[in-house]
């Protein structure tokens, strides 16, 4: 019997449920899958985990956790998502990425902590040019512009600001953060998309300017046949090349281009009470698929890709190949 485990938090209605779905799914295959709340002592190197697939959703806040995961992995678990990765990964590196194949992004500087990280002084900022170029920073990514870090989540540290005396006064409360200054897109629609296997896709009507609870809007009309596709060809690209095979891409949507505001998301709300129940039901059965077949062997193991061919025109996912056979014009300096 393939074992499934869950690894989570604070959360109380998609764990459950995605447990619960996907021991429904196993008594309608012929191979046996037993989904359950993973369970974790202290970690022996040289001893499997007892899974063969753990759905991560809470090491990016319990270190312990990550480690215990790369080594799930070492012994042939398959983790969702891949810990190496999103060890590695942040929010600039995924812009710059983006950019590079052909995502429209906002305009985006990172910048250096306004205060030394611990156990450093000036003195171990040397390399560093001071005082920064001010003026081309500003130049580059004008006002409105938002100031948040460069690797984060959860809208911690998001300061909006409109002119130099407001960011300078938001940025000397970052301490040491290391800190992007990114573009304002003034949009007409908003959209966040979950992205579940590297190749479903759901679109859902999203306003951030809402409270947390009422930001998924459910009346909304629907979008353009090729606005959508392309939505969806951009989701599929980012996640494609960044490995993920669970996340969410927000977009902002400006004169009819979507900007990717945010797609760092590898643990992403999946809670009953902010998705709303149709959001809800449809994500929790694409991930439960999506474990089944990967546990069993029907989903394959998706190949992961490297950093380098994407960078200097290499080698593109098909997202993007078909996004550019089918779009040529109408492309914008951010894409």
């Amino acid at each position: 019997m393939k074992r499934i485990g869950i690894l989570f938090g604070m959360e109380n209605t998609f764990p459950p449920a995605v447990i619960a779905r996907i021991n429904e799914i196993s008594g309608e295959i012929s191979t046996p899958v037993r989904a359950e709340f993973a369970k974790i002592g202290a970690t022996d190197m040289e001893v499997p985990s007892g899974y063969d697939l753990i759905i991560d959703r809470i090491s990016h806040d319990i270190p312990y956790y990550r480690a215990y995961l790369k080594n799930a992995v070492l012994h042939g678990a398959i983790v969702i998502n891949n810990p190496f990765w999103w060890s590695a990964d942040d929010k600039f590196f995924n812009y710059a990425l983006a950019a590079q194949l052909g995502v429209a992004v906002p305009k985006t500087v990172l910048l250096p902590s306004q205060r030394p990280p611990p156990d450093t002084t000036s003195m171990s900022m040397r390399n560093l040019t001071y005082p920064l170029d001010w003026n081309e920073v500003f130049r580059t990514v004008g006002f409105p512009a938002f100031l948040k870090p460069h690797s984060g989540g959860g809208w911690k540290h998001v300061y909006r600001v409109n002119n130099e005396p407001e960011f300078f006064d938001a940025y000397h409360r970052t301490g040491d953060l290391v800190m992007t200054l990114q573009e304002g897109i003034e949009f007409d629609d908003y959209v966040r998309c979950y992205c579940v296997g590297r190749e479903k896709v759901r679109i859902m009507r999203f306003d951030p300017r809402k409270s947390h609870e009422g930001r998924y809007v459910c009346d909304a009309s629907p979008l353009d046949p090729p606005l959508e596709r392309r939505i969806t060809d951009d989701c599929l690209t980012l996640n494609q090349a960044l490995g993920y095979d669970f996340n969410t891409v927000e977009f902002a949507i400006r004169d009819g281009v979507p900007y990717a505001i945010d797609f760092l998301n590898p643990a992403p709300d999946a809670d009953l009470n902010s998705v709303g129940p149709e959001n809800f039901r449809w994500v929790v059965n694409a991930v439960a698929e999506m474990a089944v077949e990967r546990v069993t062997g029907g989903g394959g193991t998706p190949r992961e890709y490297r950093w380098a061919e994407f960078l200097n025109g290499g080698m593109k996912p098909p997202a993007v190949k078909r996004r550019r056979a089918a779009r040529t014009p109408g492309r914008t300096d951010a894409s």
